[in-house]
């Protein structure tokens, strides 16, 4: 009974911090569901929230853990005043990066109050993860993401013309026989980029390699692996449009080509960590004498 009594007072606090995020936050997830979290560039923030939320889940008894470390309540108020400050103008301005963005310093803040710096490390990664559904300034993405379009397009009408497809481009128009189509931001731009190396890091984070050397690696690579399933993506769009016309390709078989990226990307991602062992273990042999 005594010990029931102890459980809930120790919960009474965070089920109070519980709600004052609820609280703040619930207003701006509406407003992000209800437009940019609605569109196809954006769609991935539910998804990180949500991986997010269960990473801080799988943490929580290293979070609950009351010996790690002491609170940090100096550290804490002023991660809590700054980002009250940034939710304040965020909010009243529409700036999504400093209304988002302030969650990040929110769970940090009460966490330091109520736990310490190493119950805070426990949940770093989850908190970092954060950073993927933060929507990105508009001047940003529009700058870095028409390159990346030009890239995707002629990578990808170099393969098909070499493949012996009829195929020409013009920018990021791609015209294969009878059909255009436009290399459109959802398809090759920065956002699918970010999204790709959320994934990549989620990877890393789950397999949890002990070699410093093997996840550094594949943290670099994730980002060519993006480029390749981004190009994988539009061959893929480009060759059902040709096939099977320009209804197919813009209706349900381009939602289908959304899934051929991000199982592409797994697969490269997965084939390249599986390289990496090959190599290391071959490596590790011939140093041994």
């Amino acid at each position: 009974m005594l010990a029931a009594r102890q459980s809930r007072a120790a919960l009474t606090p965070w089920l109070v911090a519980g709600l004052g995020v609820l609280a703040l936050y619930v207003p701006t997830l509406i407003s992000l569901f209800s437009t940019i979290w609605a569109s196809d560039a954006q769609g991935h923030g539910p998804i990180v929230l949500a991986i997010s939320i269960w990473l801080i889940y799988k943490r929580w008894p290293d979070l609950m853990d009351t010996t790690a470390s002491p609170p940090r309540p100096l550290l804490a108020w002023a991660l809590l005043g700054v980002a009250g400050v940034l939710y304040a103008v965020g909010r009243s301005q529409g700036i999504w990066l400093f209304e988002v963005g302030s969650a990040i310093l929110v769970v940090s803040g009460i966490v330091l109050l109520l736990r310490g710096p190493a119950q805070l490390r426990a949940i770093a990664f989850a908190l970092f993860f954060m950073f993927f559904m933060i929507p990105l300034p508009g001047a940003i993405v529009d700058a870095l993401t028409h390159p990346m379009k030009m890239a995707v397009s002629y990578v990808a009408e170099s393969l098909l013309h070499t493949l012996g497809y009829p195929i020409s481009r013009s920018g990021v128009i791609l015209q294969i026989g009878p059909y255009q189509l436009l290399v459109a931001d959802a398809c090759a731009g920065l956002h699918t980029l970010f999204t790709l190396e959320a994934l990549g890091l989620l990877y890393l984070n789950l397999v949890r390699h002990s070699s410093l050397f093997r996840n550094i690696t594949l943290a670099i690579l994730i980002v060519p692996i993006s480029f390749a399933a981004n190009v994988i993506r539009v061959c893929t769009l480009t060759l059902i449009t040709y096939y099977f016309g320009d209804e197919a390709g813009q209706g349900f078989l381009h939602g289908f080509a959304g899934m051929v990226l991000f199982i592409s990307a797994l697969m490269l991602i997965i084939a390249t960590d599986g390289l990496l062992r090959v190599g290391m273990r071959r490596g590790n042999a011939e140093a041994k004498p």
